[in-house]
């Protein structure tokens, strides 16, 4: 681990195992009867989503979406950029879009504008992490793992500069 950076835990794995059981129930009992088509955001949602879709007894197709609008800091650069499109057919699908982290929510917008675009019968988003007190643009978040404070978190898919995602826990970084 690099020591210029201080991390303080925020969720153990543990909690976050809690949260997404109960997530997957509220998932079950809305898409049990639709196969939903879950769309992981890259590359912040993979341990999430693989989680989760564990807990799922019901037919789910998965799928990714890829965008860009960080790069190497921790402020978003306001403008996001499509770097892989999904490979399934979006048209017509209840899609549940799964997402590590909903912050200024620029990103989310985008991916459900251009999922609407594509003709989506419908789009649900599922955050493990939202951090409402940064929205620059309206989203709703329909499954919410945890609301977190205005801080920079790592770990559980979650990095800056693409380290501290194999973290089993989230942790706040620097100990702001």
């Amino acid at each position: 681990m690099d020591s210029t950076h201080r991390l303080v835990p925020l969720f153990t794995s543990q909690q976050i195992a809690s949260r997404i059981s109960e997530l997957a129930a509220e998932i079950k009992r809305d898409y049990h009867d639709r196969c939903p088509l879950m769309l992981g955001v890259l590359k912040g949602s993979f341990v999430f989503l693989a989680d989760l879709v564990r807990q799922l007894d019901f037919p789910v197709e998965l799928d990714f979406i890829r965008v860009a609008s960080y790069g190497a800091g921790q402020e978003t650069s306001g403008r996001v950029k499509l770097l892989s499109e999904p490979v399934a057919a979006v048209e017509g699908r209840h899609v549940l879009l799964v997402e590590d982290i909903v912050d200024s929510g620029i990103t989310t917008d985008f991916i459900n504008g251009w999922l609407k675009a594509k003709g989506t019968a419908s789009v649900k988003l599922c955050a493990l992490l939202d951090k409402p007190s940064r929205r620059r643009r309206e989203v709703g978040v329909d499954y919410r793992g945890f609301v977190v404070p205005d801080r920079f978190v790592v770990g559980y898919g979650l990095d800056m500069d693409e380290k501290y995602r194999n973290l089993p826990g989230i942790s706040v970084l620097n100990g702001e």
